[in-house]
């Protein structure tokens, strides 16, 4: 009898799927989630928080441009500090912005502050049960934790090769609304 895989190792292999699809899957695959948008009306005004892309996540770009042409304003998230929830702050795509604390690109300190309605969600690893496996440093799970209290809706943003069988998930970890990949929306909200 086999022992279960732990979350490290199927980040790992999530991961190593991930990265073996090419740039052209990559960039037709953001442009598909961006063409068939969101399963849900997005009020003028509406805030989404978006992610600035690493180590080959889907670029979230094309489906936040698609947003904002309905009257989404659009964010981007800000580390401040382990163990503390993220900002998120105004951005457009003509901003320019600057390298964080962790190499990732966020907007200036300058940039107003949003608590966003809806956040779109990097990740290693989903399952069908609307859970999901990051990186391990807890950033969203903490931040959606505290943005959940108010009904803001969390909806990951993956390739369908990063789907697994089962994330095993504890207490703390919090899961997704939807999961959008290039062939489907999964929605986990009635589940």
């Amino acid at each position: 009898m086999s022992a279960t895989p732990s979350k490290g190792d199927l980040r790992t292999a999530a991961l190593a799927r991930r990265d073996a699809l090419g740039d052209r899957e990559r960039a037709a695959a953001a442009e598909a989630i961006a063409r068939r948008g969101l399963p849900l009306a997005i009020k003028a005004g509406a805030a989404v928080a978006g992610y600035s892309p690493i180590r080959n996540e889907v670029d979230p770009v094309p489906l936040m441009q698609t947003l904002a042409a309905k009257g989404a304003r659009l964010a981007l998230p800000v580390v401040p500090a382990r163990g503390k929830s993220l900002i998120f702050r105004a951005w457009s795509p003509n901003d320019r912005l600057m390298l964080g604390p962790l190499g990732i690109l966020e907007p200036s300190p300058a940039a107003a502050e949003l608590v966003p309605d809806i956040v779109l969600v990097p990740l290693a690893a989903f399952d069908r049960a609307g859970h999901r496996i990051g990186y391990g440093a807890g950033h969203y799970d903490f931040t959606l934790a505290h943005l959940h209290r108010r009904k803001t809706l969390a909806i990951g943003l993956a390739f369908a090769a990063q789907e697994i069988p089962a994330v095993p998930a504890a207490a703390h970890d919090v899961m997704l609304d939807l999961v959008l990949t290039e062939n489907e929306t999964i929605d986990f909200r009635s589940v």
